[in-house]
């Protein structure tokens, strides 16, 4: 799999990040999510799939992941 260019995707911070910068922001791709350190959106980046991504958040949120 190629790496996706992230050079001109819209970044996201959530509205829950705190205000000292520690937080992390996230962009959608087609069919993928890519998150970065706010402190630094044009460095590294990870992506993950879909079905990942949604496993992911249902477990911040406290929900019962799926298996």
């Amino acid at each position: 799999m190629n790496a996706p260019d992230l050079g001109n995707v819209v970044w996201k911070k959530s509205s829950r990040s705190s205000g000292n910068g520690q937080c992390v922001m996230t962009a959608r791709l087609d069919g993928a999510v890519a998150v970065c350190d706010s402190k630094d959106f044009t460095g590294p980046a990870l992506v993950f799939g879909p079905a990942v991504w949604a496993a992911f958040t249902s477990a911040v949120k406290g929900d019962t992941i799926a298996r």
